[in-house]
C-alpha cells in the first residue's frame, strides 16, 4: 500500500514532465480485441523507476498473474515481432479481458501491431464474472491464472467460463479439479465455497462447455511441510465422451483397468456421457485418473482424443492404456505435487507467513523453471533447492527435488472486513 501511495505522489509532483503520447488502449468485446487510439499524458520518469521489462512471448500468463498480485506494472516488448503474424494471439487478447474483469483501475497499452503491451495492475476484486475464453486454447488455461489469484480478491470469486474444457495442450478442467482444489486446502484454502464444476463439457474445436468456479478469500497462506507422498491406496478416475457413442466410455475403463490392476485393487473409475445441448459442439473422448497416498497427496495424469479434423484418430483403448502409463510414469516421479500443479505450490509458498516452507516436488518441468526465475523478479524470494536420491533398498521412484524458501508475508489487504 505505501508503495502504491509513493507512486501516486511520485506522478504528482512529476506532471511538469509528462508529455502526450498516442497509445493504443486495449477495450473488452464480446468476440474480438477491439483497440482504440487516444491520447495520455504519460510521465516517463515514473515509467523509467517502476516499469519492469521483458522481451518475447514466453512466460506471458506467468508476468501477468505476477504483475497482479506484486502490484509492479509490467512492460513487454517484441512479442512475436519477427514471425509472419505478429502481436497478441486471440487467445492472449481474450486471458487480459479476463484479468480486467477480475481487477479494478487495470490500465493496458497496446501498441498497433500488437507487439508491445503495457499493464499496470488494478485491485483484485473478484465477485461474480462471466468470460468467454478463446476455442484456441482450452478454459484450463484461463482456469490456472485464476486458481492463482483467487484466494487474494476482495469478495468470493464466482466464475463462469465458456469454451474448451478438454484439449491435448493444456491441462483439462477435471485434471485441476482433482489435484489443484486438495492442493488449495493443504495451504488453508478451506470451506465450502472452493469448487470447480462442469455444467457443459465442450471438446475441441468447437467448445460450448461451461465451468462454474467459486473460491473463498483468504487473508495469507499457511507455511507447509510437505516432505513425505506416502504410498498410493487408491486410484480414481473419470471417462467422459461426447457426442460418440456411450460405448467409448467403457471401453476407456476396460482398457485402463487391464494395466493398473496389476499394482492395487482400489480402482474405481467413473464413466460421464453427457448428451444435447451439455454435450458441446465437437465429439471427443478422454480420461482423467488421479492417485491418492495415505497422507493425502493427489497425482494426477490425462489423454484426451485428437481434436476433430486434425491427425490421426487415437482408439479407446489405445487412450486408456495411455493414460494409465502416464499415471504410473507420474507416480514413479513422485514428490507431493504433481508436474501440472508444481507451480501453483510454489507461488503460494512464496506468499506465504514469513515461516519456513518445504515441499518435496519431482523433477521440475520446464515451466515451473521459468516461474522460479519470475518470482525471482517479481517478489525477490530465491529458493533453496536439495535433489534427493532413493537409495537402493528404497522403491521411492525416480529422484526428488526439496523446495525450501522463507514466504514473503503477503497479505490480502483488500479483504473485506465482516
Amino acid at each position: 500500500m505505501r508503495r502504491h501511495l509513493f507512486c501516486f505522489a511520485f506522478c504528482v509532483l512529476s506532471l511538469a514532465l509528462c508529455r502526450r503520447a498516442s497509445v493504443w488502449r486495449l477495450y473488452r468485446s464480446r468476440n474480438t480485441c477491439v483497440r482504440e487510439r487516444e491520447c495520455v499524458c504519460r510521465c516517463e520518469c515514473v515509467f523509467f523507476l517502476f516499469v519492469m521489462e521483458f522481451e518475447g512471448c514466453s512466460g506471458f500468463r506467468q508476468r501477468l498473474v505476477l504483475s497482479t498480485l506484486s502490484g509492479k506494472p509490467v512492460k513487454i516488448r517484441n512479442i512475436r515481432s519477427k514471425d509472419d503474424n505478429p502481436g497478441l494471439r486471440d487467445f492472449e487478447a481474450s486471458f487480459i479481458r479476463m484479468l480486467d474483469k477480475l481487477t479494478n483501475g487495470t490500465r493496458i497499452e497496446i501498441n498497433q501491431t500488437g507487439t508491445v503491451l503495457f499493464y499496470q495492475p488494478g485491485l483484485l476484486y473478484g465477485g461474480s464474472v462471466e468470460h468467454e475464453c478463446n476455442v484456441q486454447r482450452s478454459v484450463g488455461y484461463y482456469l490456472e491464472a485464476l486458481l492463482m489469484l483467487a484466494p487474494f480478491m476482495k469478495t468470493p470469486l464466482k466464475a463462469v467460463l465458456k469454451g474448451i474444457t478438454n484439449h491435448p495442450t493444456d491441462p483439462s478442467v477435471d485434471l485441476l479439479k482433482v489435484s489443484a482444489v486438495p492442493l488449495m486446502k493443504r495451504f488453508g484454502i478451506n470451506g465450502d465455497g472452493l469448487e470447480i464444476k462442469v455444467v457443459k463439457r465442450g471438446m475441441a474445436p468447437g467448445g460450448g462447455g461451461e465451468v462454474h468456479f467459486s473460491c473463498p478469500v483468504s487473508r495469507s497462506m499457511k507455511p507447509v511441510q510437505l516432505t513425505e507422498a506416502g504410498k498410493i491406496k487408491r486410484i480414481r478416475g473419470t471417462a467422459f465422451s461426447v457426442r460418440v457413442s456411450p460405448q467409448m466410455a467403457n471401453r476407456i475403463v476396460d482398457s485402463a483397468r487391464s494395466i493398473l490392476n496389476k499394482f492395487i485393487p482400489d480402482i474405481y473409475i467413473y464413466t460421464d456421457h453427457m448428451k444435447g445441448p451439455n454435450s458441446g459442439k465437437s465429439p471427443g473422448f478422454g480420461l482423467v485418473l488421479v492417485a491418492e497416498t495415505l497422507n493425502g497427496v493427489f497425482l494426477g495424469a490425462e489423454v484426451v482424443s485428437t481434436p476433430q479434423g486434425q491427425g490421426e484418430t487415437l482408439l479407446p483403448e489405445d487412450l486408456g492404456r495411455n493414460c494409465a502409463k502416464l499415471l504410473l510414469e507420474e507416480i514413479y516421479r513422485g514428490g507431493c505435487v504433481d508436474s501440472t500443479n508444481q507451480s501453483l505450490a510454489l507461488l503460494y509458498m512464496t506468499l506465504g507467513q514469513q515461516d519456513v516452507s518445504k515441499t518435496l516436488l519431482g523433477p521440475l518441468s520446464p515451466y515451473t523453471m521459468d516461474f522460479l526465475r519470475h518470482i525471482r523478479d517479481f517478489f525477490q524470494i530465491m529458493f533453496k533447492i536439495e535433489t534427493q536420491k532413493p537409495s537402493e533398498d528404497e522403491c521411492k521412484g525416480g529422484e526428488k527435488v526439496l523446495m525450501t524458501c522463507v514466504g514473503a508475508g503477503y497479505n490480502n489487504i483488500s479483504k473485506s472486513i465482516k
